[in-house]
């Protein structure tokens, strides 16, 4: 008997410190069905089965499911275009803010007499160059034209960037690129004691499966339980229904709001990246265009303003594809802030994006340009030529 009481109080003890695992302590909770089974096999059920009860991981999966995350996750099928196609043959020099002179002379460059012509003051201003030369008094540069230039600036090298992606099949589910590092968190409602579990890069490629509103922000989710900001990431957002006024199965979509372009042909999503399009005042103007002109070469320039602080003046613009008045699909080799606003209403983009759309796109595709947050005016009126 007193062995009998020994064990018995031993046998509580250890009830007391080791608790039932939840599947058994839970299980008097769940009540049983017709055919005795309690807990369905881990699975996704979308609508509750009548022979299991879809607790436990399939509950976890199906709530998952539901945001259209589904285990295990379906790799994004892409390829990066071929990294020449950002390679430019030319050599770009950035005239400082007071302009400059071209002289038909190296000597006429070093004493500043006889300008052929001049470059005005102005806020942007890139000129291409041949050679170089240093007199002693001073470095000059020699131009496609013959004529020269004293160094009123600096030389630029051309960044690589070249976050364009050739895609192999349609995703069901949004993508998107980092546009500034930002943090990866668990659940974004408790951000005060959350702190991020790893660290994105820039131009580091996501998946988005689903995106939810807290306190007025966007978040997006990547992955199981991992929330990244909305406004750190470009998203790009398949939608393979050709858009009102669009008459054949391709075009280019331009959306102003998540300052992304995606390029849809027979039916498919083949490529997307990001790029930048108008800032206030000059936005790039809502609606469904065709391309009317292609350059391989243009020189841009304009100004907006009244004292012409804002003039601009950029040689060799490459790979333009002009589609409303003056705005344009281009290159744009002088600003790597792409995903975000930055132009005077044209579409930017990285020099190797818009090598790969000029080798696709002919004169009369179709290029739908939206703003899906409603903030971009849409009021035909207040548009003018627009530019770079």
């Amino acid at each position: 008997m007193k062995r009998f009481l020994f064990l018995l109080t031993i046998l509580t003890l250890m009830l007391s410190i080791c608790p039932m695992p939840f599947s058994v302590a839970r299980a008097a909770d769940i009540p049983e069905n017709n055919s005795g089974a309690v807990l369905c096999p881990p699975d996704v059920y979308l609508q509750t089965p009548d022979d299991c009860a879809p607790l436990g991981p399939s509950q976890y999966l199906t709530e998952m499911a539901s945001m259209g995350l589904e285990l295990p996750l379906r790799p994004l099928q892409y390829s990066h275009p071929d990294v020449t196609l950002s390679n430019l043959p030319y050599l770009y020099y950035k005239v400082d803010s007071t302009g400059t002179g071209f002289y038909s002379s190296l000597d006429g460059a070093i004493a500043h007499v006889g300008a052929s012509r001049l470059l005005s003051p102005g806020k942007t201003m890139y000129v291409v160059y041949t050679g170089v030369t240093d007199t002693g008094k001073g470095v000059y540069f020699q131009l496609p034209s013959g004529e020269w230039m004293p160094g009123d600036g600096s030389r630029v090298s051309v960044p690589s960037v070249f976050p364009g992606l050739e895609i192999h099949a349609t995703p069901r589910n949004s993508f998107g690129w980092v546009i500034q590092p930002t943090g990866v968190r668990h659940d974004p409602n408790f951000l005060p004691f959350n702190p991020p579990i790893r660290q994105l890069q820039l131009h580091e490629i996501v998946q988005i499966y689903y995106m939810e509103k807290i306190e007025g922000y966007d978040w997006y989710l990547i992955g199981p339980d991992e929330w990244v900001m909305g406004r750190d990431v470009a998203a790009a957002i398949p939608n393979t229904t050709p858009p009102p006024g669009v008459t054949d199965n391709r075009w280019i979509d331009v959306n102003l709001e998540k300052q992304t372009l995606t390029v849809y042909e027979n039916g498919q999503l083949v490529y997307a990246t990001i790029i930048s399009t108008g800032v206030e005042k000059f936005w790039t103007r809502p609606g469904v265009f065709q391309i009317y002109k292609k350059k391989d070469l243009e020189t841009m320039q304009g100004s907006f303003e009244a004292n012409r602080s804002d003039f601009y003046y950029l040689e060799n613009v490459p790979w333009t594809m002009y589609f409303d008045k003056a705005r344009a699909l281009h290159g744009a080799y002088w600003h790597t802030k792409f995903g975000y606003n930055a132009s005077h209403g044209c579409v930017n983009l990285s020099p190797g994006d818009a090598h790969w759309l000029f080798n696709w796109a002919k004169e009369g595709d179709w290029v739908y340009v939206h703003d899906p947050s409603g903030k971009t005016p849409t009021d035909p009126a207040i548009y003018g030529e627009g530019g770079a």
